[in-house]
Parts: structure tokens; sequence; C-alpha cells
């Protein structure tokens, strides 16, 4: 599916939309590039959870953590990561199979522990549309028969 967001509010109220329908165990990879939009989303999707706490990237610390919505949000970037490995040391398989809902930044640096019912989620900037354009495109897993 591809949906052109004219602007930032577009890319956040998709956030929303998506999250009101998330159930446990769901998982989101987020690709795009830096000022893409990928935080926005985020953002979004965290009040889409009904969470009350501001949103802001990890960047730094590769795991945020939000527990006040109505599933707990697990928000990973993983940019800084040199090694897949470095995501077993925090345990990363209770967050991915657990009972929240993962949002994954840069899915590429850690693509081999990634479940294959992950949603993927590019966000591009379509500067001939605008400043704030982008171009979002989901691929949903194939369905299991």
């Amino acid at each position: 599916m591809k949906i052109l967001s004219a602007c930032e509010k577009d890319t956040y109220e998709l956030g929303v939309s998506l999250a009101q329908n998330a159930k446990p165990g769901d998982v989101f990879c987020l690709e795009g590039d830096l000022g893409a939009g990928k935080t926005v989303f985020a953002k979004g999707f965290g009040k889409g959870l009904g969470i009350d706490e501001p949103i802001s990237s990890p960047t730094f610390t590769i795991l945020h953590e939000y527990e006040s919505g109505r599933l707990p949000l697990y928000h990973f970037d993983a940019y800084r990561i040199d090694d897949p490995a470095e995501l077993y040391e925090i345990g990363y398989e209770e967050y991915f199979f657990g009972n929240g809902v993962c949002l994954i930044e840069w899915p590429s640096k850690v693509e081999e522990l990634i479940p294959a019912s992950a949603v993927r989620v590019s966000i591009d900037r379509v500067p001939e549309q605008g400043a704030d354009a982008r171009l979002i495109t989901m691929d949903a897993p194939p369905c299991a028969d």
C-alpha cells in the first residue's frame, strides 16, 4: 500500500491510525533517511496507543519503553548498532515476541533478527510534491496458509 503524506500531520495521523489497530506482538519496521519522518510517525503511533508521555527517538539509547498506553510500546533505533548481537544483550526477544508493540527504526542493521511477521513502513521524501511531502509504503508480510 502506498500513501502520499502531504505534511507532518498526515504522517502523524497515519501512525495514530495504525496504532489503533495494533495488537500484542506486532512489529513495525520504519525505514527512511535521516529526517524522513520516522519519529513523527512514531509520535503518532504512541498517540494512537494512548501513550501520554512524549515520544522521542532512541538514537543514543537504542530502546525507549512506553508503558502508559493500552499496549506497551517498545521503540528501537538500530542506527548505531554495529552488530545485531548487541540486541541480545538487552533481551530483544522479550520485546519482539512479547505483549507489546515494537517500532524498529533502521531495521536493516538487525535484519536477521526481524520477525517474518513484521510490517515494513518505508518513508521517502517526495520533493516535487512539496518540502514536507512523503511517500509512505507499507508492506505487510505474506499471509500464512
